[in-house]
C-alpha cells in the first residue's frame, strides 16, 4: 500500500486532539480536487473559480451621473451666492446629450447618463430652482460630487474576482457587468455517504423492536447539497466487516471523500477504525469535544486501486454529533477540497448568556443556542435539553454556544462566544 504521508501530523496525540488542532491538521493535509469546467454565468452560483476573472472593460465605461439632477461645470459656479445657468437640454441614460454644455449653461441629467464633455459636477434636483429656461444653483457645491468616474469600480485588465472565490449573487452580477458569458469553475466535490448499524431502518418501512429510522443520511444529504457537493448516497451498511469493506472499496473508487455515520466508538461492532487502518491510514479518531468525541479522519486507498482513493470522515452515530462534527470539521475540509481560498471559519460574536451552563473540563463543548436582542445587546439561551441524540435541539438553534476547555461553568449574565449557523441548519 502506498503511504499517504500525513507529514503535517507529527508530534500530536491521535487519541485526543483539541478542536482547533484537529481542524487545522485537516486543512493542512488536504488539497483541492483536480478538474474544472466552463459554465454559463447562471450555472455558476456557489461554484468555485479556477482562475481570476479579468476585467475586459472599464466599469463604469464612461463618466456618468450618480443622481438625477443638473450637469454643470464647477468653474461656472459662484464661490458665494447663487449661480444662474441656462438650460440647454436633457441627458438620458443610454442617450447622451447632443452637443456641449458651454460656459454659463447647464443640462438636465438622469442617473446613469453619460456626462457631457467638460462637465465635472452634478447638482441634485432637490437643491435647484427652475424659472423658465433658467436654473438657479445654490452655493456650496463640490467638484465631482454625484459623479461616477470611468473605471472607478474596475479598470481594464485588473482582476475583478480572484481564483478560489465561491461565487455569490454579487459576483454573478460583476461577471455579467463585464459582458462575460462563461467562467471556468472547479468540478464539484464528489462525496459518498452511508450509515452503519444493524439497528437502522429505512424510512417508509415498519420499525421492529430495537430499530430506529436512519435520519443521519438525510441530514448529511441536506448539508452536503447546501455546500454544493455531488452526493452519492450508498444507503445503510450493516455492521459486519465484509459489507463495510465492500462499501469502502466502492466509495473510494468513485468519490473524493467518504462520510460515514456510526461505527467509530469503541464498541465490539464498531469496525470503521480497523477497516481504515486495513484499507488506508488513520490520522486521528478522538477529539476533545462534546458532542462528537469519536470522529475518525484518514484516507481509504485499497491495495491495487487504480484511483488515488478518498478522504474519509468517520462521524459519530448520534444525530446532533453528526451535525456538530460536520460543521466544525467536514464543512471546512470540503471547502478546501472544492478549492475555496481562504476557508473562512463560521462567523463568531460575543453574546450575554441568560441561563447558567456547565461544561466538562478539558474539552470544547458546542451547545445549541438561540440568539436574540435585548436592549440593543446580543443575548443567547440554550435550546433546552442538549443530549447528542436530541435532533430537535438543532432544529431550534441558530447558533452554537462555544464553551472553551478551561471553562467549566457559565453563570447567567456572563459573556460567551457563539458561532452563527444561519443558512447552515
Amino acid at each position: 500500500m502506498t503511504s499517504l504521508n500525513f507529514t503535517c501530523l507529527d508530534d500530536y496525540d491521535p487519541n485526543s486532539l483539541s478542536v482547533e488542532r484537529a481542524r487545522q491538521l485537516m486543512l493542512d493535509t488536504l488539497s483541492p480536487v483536480s478538474g474544472h469546467e466552463r459554465v454559463f454565468v447562471r450555472q455558476a452560483l456557489d461554484r468555485v473559480l479556477v482562475e481570476d476573472v479579468i476585467s475586459p472593460v472599464d466599469v463604469p465605461a464612461h463618466d456618468n451621473s450618480a443622481m438625477d439632477g443638473w450637469a454643470v461645470r464647477h468653474e461656472d459656479l459662484a464661490p458665494t451666492g447663487e449661480t444662474r445657468l441656462k438650460n440647454i437640454g436633457t441627458a438620458f441614460a443610454g442617450r447622451a446629450l447632443e452637443g456641449k454644455v458651454g460656459a454659463g449653461e447647464t443640462a438636465r441629467i438622469m442617473t446613469g447618463a453619460v456626462l457631457p464633455p467638460d462637465i465635472d459636477t452634478v447638482v441634485i434636483q432637490e437643491l435647484v430652482r427652475v424659472e423658465g429656461d433658467t436654473v438657479i444653483i445654490p452655493p456650496g457645491q463640490r467638484r465631482e460630487q454625484n459623479v461616477r468616474l470611468a473605471g472607478e469600480d474596475l479598470r481594464t485588465g485588473s482582476p475583478a474576482i480572484p481564483a478560489g472565490k465561491k461565487l455569490r449573487p454579487a459576483e454573478l452580477g460583476i461577471i455579467a457587468s463585464l459582458g462575460i458569458a462563461e467562467v471556468s469553475v472547479r468540478r464539484r466535490v464528489r462525496v459518498a455517504l452511508f450509515s452503519t448499524g444493524d439497528e437502522l431502518c429505512s424510512i417508509g418501512t415498519p420499525l421492529y423492536p430495537g430499530e430506529v429510522y436512519d435520519s443521519n443520511r438525510y441530514t448529511l444529504w441536506g448539508m452536503l447539497t447546501r455546500l454544493g457537493c455531488e452526493v452519492i448516497d450508498m444507503g445503510v451498511v450493516k455492521d459486519n466487516p465484509a459489507s463495510l469493506e465492500a462499501a469502502f472499496r466502492e466509495a473510494s473508487g468513485c468519490a473524493d471523500a467518504i462520510i460515514t455515520s456510526g461505527g467509530v466508538s469503541v464498541g465490539e461492532a464498531d469496525f470503521i477504525k480497523q477497516l481504515m487502518q486495513q484499507l488506508g491510514e488513520v490520522a486521528f479518531w478522538k477529539i476533545a469535544m462534546k458532542p462528537g468525541r469519536p470522529m475518525a479522519f484518514g484516507r481509504i486507498q485499497p491495495d491495487g486501486a487504480e484511483k488515488p482513493g478518498a478522504w474519509l470522515f468517520g462521524l459519530p452515530g448520534n444525530p446532533v454529533a453528526v451535525m456538530v462534527t460536520f460543521y466544525q470539521f467536514v464543512r471546512p475540509a470540503l471547502l478546501k477540497l472544492a478549492g475555496v481560498s481562504p476557508v473562512a471559519p463560521l462567523p463568531t460574536l460575543s453574546a450575554r448568556c441568560v441561563e447558567p451552563m456547565k461544561n466538562g473540563k478539558g474539552r470544547t463543548e458546542f451547545q445549541r443556542g438561540m440568539l436574540f436582542q435585548e436592549n440593543g445587546e446580543w443575548c443567547v439561551r440554550p435550546t433546552g435539553m442538549q443530549g447528542s441524540g436530541i435532533l430537535s435541539s438543532m432544529a431550534k438553534a441558530d447558533c452554537f454556544i462555544v464553551l472553551e476547555p478551561d471553562r467549566e461553568k457559565v453563570g447567567a449574565g456572563e459573556t460567551v462566544q457563539v458561532q452563527l449557523m444561519n443558512g447552515l441548519v
